[in-house]
């Protein structure tokens, strides 16, 4: 049995995006070839039910999601998904910008895509960035009592003397 798979160019994917996504708030961008959204934190959860649950995008697989530390003034954290559709065989990114460089905090979308449990966490853990409405958000690699973020720009690359014990040699 041979199946065929007529996959959408990036031109009919990002006009159906447009379509579906006209009442929000989103930026449209390319990121080697494929379609980037920024979308507000305040519409995430919305936008991100139309792009898993509408039929012609559902974009049922987070592939992965990651905390980014620009280390600018302004807008200094983002989050960066990579959704995948398997049923239309298209890729996604889109990313969320977190405002508040003291606090950062985004919503989770783990009720939405449930591997985005363990992502979010490891952003937690690493960068330091809180998701509110997580389920289970703690640390994944460092202690509980650890109070710094490795993966922040402004981390010490050798680390901070006495934060952590080390074992004995």
């Amino acid at each position: 049995m041979l199946f065929l798979f007529i996959m959408r160019n990036k031109q009919e994917l990002q006009n159906l995006l447009h379509n579906k996504l006209a009442g929000y708030n989103i930026v449209f961008g390319d990121v080697n070839g494929d379609i980037d959204l920024t979308i507000p934190a305040e519409q995430l959860i919305e936008v991100c039910n139309i792009l898993r649950n509408d039929p012609e995008l559902g974009f049922d697989w987070l592939v992965d999601a990651v905390g980014v530390d620009r280390f600018q003034k302004n807008l200094r954290f983002e989050i960066i998904y990579n959704l995948r559709s398997r049923k239309h065989k298209d890729r996604l990114f889109f990313r969320v910008k977190v405002s508040d460089s003291k606090n950062p905090e985004s919503p989770s979308v783990s009720g939405i895509w449930g591997a985005a449990d363990w992502y979010e966490r490891e952003a937690y853990d690493m960068v330091g960035i809180k998701f509110t409405g997580h389920p289970d958000l703690r640390r994944m690699y460092m202690p509980d009592e650890f109070e710094y973020y490795p993966l922040r720009k402004d981390f010490p690359l050798m680390g901070i003397p006495g934060s952590l014990p080390l074992p004995n040699k």
